[in-house]
């Protein structure tokens, strides 16, 4: 009875229905053979898509790992155990959270490895768009495994379609060989396949510029400072057109288009369709009806996630981001009447309004996650040129971000103040988009933040899943993450 894993997850990843406000469609349900379903141009577009909505089942709940484990957001209202768990470092490896993460990434992993092994003797004649299938395939392994070992640590090294017996004897790879033999190859690959731009039903898909911004964060994280700097100076120079919107509000306002000059790669969602709306605009709402009504948002709220009033009290006066960003502490304007709603002392105090938008329905806002845009970019190119001793020319991105969100310019910085500002940029500009935990630990930060919370030394990756261990049943090959046992 033992059958190939790629098999099964082909199988599950197809038929998962997929979605997005450009160039998802839904794929159709099969049960047909996988040697059967890579024959045409559209089996392989068909399974891509599957790998697109895979990846993007994980990003529901990227903000637990990569703003609630930070020191800027908690849960006011703990009602939630696993994410209580997240927030104050008290989440055990067989925490549900952890058994579906673990899960969901390889399910990307393994329907990618599917596509890059069967893409790879495809006819072109046939299948028109080999080149970017593969290119796209590799840029989404990237991501799952950039996630993976920013998560867990080490994790297992799988590149082609296993056996049950493959997968299951399958060691824990050292991070930097996950980098150097995955994710940076897959990066570059898919750089030189995927194409400049889409234009119609394609938009949304991964660009050579997503797979360049994506490479740049990779080599920031890895202190690879020169080559950070290399590839992210490209993105601000011909052939790219990105650049930052004049109004930052506008970025969550989700009656305009989300693929403007700053987008360069995002998690799609769409309302009205079955289900394939996105959680955050319900999730993050505190219980005040008054709130909801004005903004229609149907369903109900969540209270997953607010922001501390620590950081809430950090913010700069005139700075054009706040009101979007942060509402503390207690309390609501109406916009419109000026009227003043008290919260109950037994909902949420604080909440961002990044994800707001009018829901018809729980759970089915239109809001997509932003993986990585341009403003990113930019605060990355000045970390890396700081880092590589050009101070002064590192003030140039760093200062159209702030110039952006009202502030002044900076001038005549040391490396060390250049270094704390541009990290605090990116706290107020990224806030609650999934970047400040994954920063704080990249730079040594995480410990003295979050100390308070509950942190220990350790605790720079999380728990690997309880059922993964046991699966192997190999502490030599397999072990737990230090402190975890």
């Amino acid at each position: 009875m033992k059958k190939n894993i790629s098999i099964l997850l082909l199988a599950a990843g197809w038929l998962l229905s997929s979605c997005s406000k450009s160039f998802i469609e839904r794929p159709p349900a099969s049960s047909a053979t996988v040697d059967v379903l890579y024959k045409t141009d559209k089996d392989f577009q068909d399974a891509i898509i599957g790998t697109y909505q895979a990846l993007r089942n994980q990003y529901n709940v990227m903000y637990q790992f990569g703003d609630l484990r930070g020191d800027d957001a908690f849960i006011q209202v703990s009602n939630q155990p696993s994410l209580t768990g997240v927030d104050l470092f008290s989440i055990n490896s067989s925490d549900a959270l952890l058994n579906s993460t673990w899960a969901n990434y390889y399910i990307v992993i393994n329907l990618a490895n599917n596509i890059i092994a069967k893409v790879a003797d495809a006819d072109a004649n046939v299948v028109k768009n080999k080149d970017r299938y593969l290119g796209e395939a590799k840029f989404l392994r990237a991501i799952a495994y950039f996630d993976l070992v920013r998560i867990f640590g080490d994790v297992q090294m799988i590149t082609k379609p296993p056996t049950s017996e493959e997968a299951s004897a399958a060691p824990r790879t050292p991070v930097a060989a996950i980098y150097s033999e995955i994710i940076i190859k897959d990066l570059l690959e898919a750089g030189a396949k995927l194409a400049q731009t889409y234009t119609g039903t394609e938009v949304g898909r991964a660009t050579k510029g997503a797979a360049k911004a994506m490479l740049g964060k990779v080599y920031l994280t890895i202190k690879d400072y020169t080559k950070a700097e290399a590839v992210l100076a490209e993105l601000t120079a011909s052939p790219y057109t990105y650049a930052l919107l004049p109004n930052f509000n506008d970025l969550f306002d989700y009656s305009k288009n989300e693929h403007h000059s700053e987008y360069i790669f995002d998690i799609e969602y769409e309302e009205g369709l079955g289900g394939l709306g996105s959680p955050w605009t319900n999730a993050f709402m505190p219980n005040v009806t008054n709130l909801l009504n004005y903004y229609g948002i149907k369903g109900g709220f969540g209270e997953s996630m607010s922001p501390t009033r620590q950081f809430s009290d950090q913010w700069r006066a005139g700075d054009k981001r706040k009101d979007i960003s942060v509402q503390c502490c207690g309390s609501w304007k109406n916009p419109t009447t000026g009227a003043v709603t008290v919260f109950n002392s037994t909902t949420a105090q604080s909440f961002t309004m990044k994800y707001i938008t009018p829901v018809a329905t729980q759970n089915d806002s239109k809001a997509n996650w932003k993986v990585v845009r341009y403003a990113d970019v930019l605060l990355m190119y000045a970390e890396a040129l700081n880092e590589n001793g050009k101070t002064t020319t590192a003030l140039t991105p760093l200062n159209q971000v702030r110039t952006r969100a009202g502030l002044t310019t900076l001038s005549g910085l040391s490396q060390t103040n250049a270094r704390d500002s541009i990290l605090q940029e990116r706290r107020f500009e990224l806030c609650f988009e999934g970047h400040r935990w994954f920063d704080l630990v990249r730079t040594g930060r995480a410990l003295a933040a979050c100390a308070p919370f509950g942190m220990k030394d350790y605790m720079t990756v999380f728990p690997v899943p309880l059922s993964q261990v046991r699966v192997i049943n190999n502490n030599t090959v397999f072990p737990q993450n230090t402190g975890y046992n």
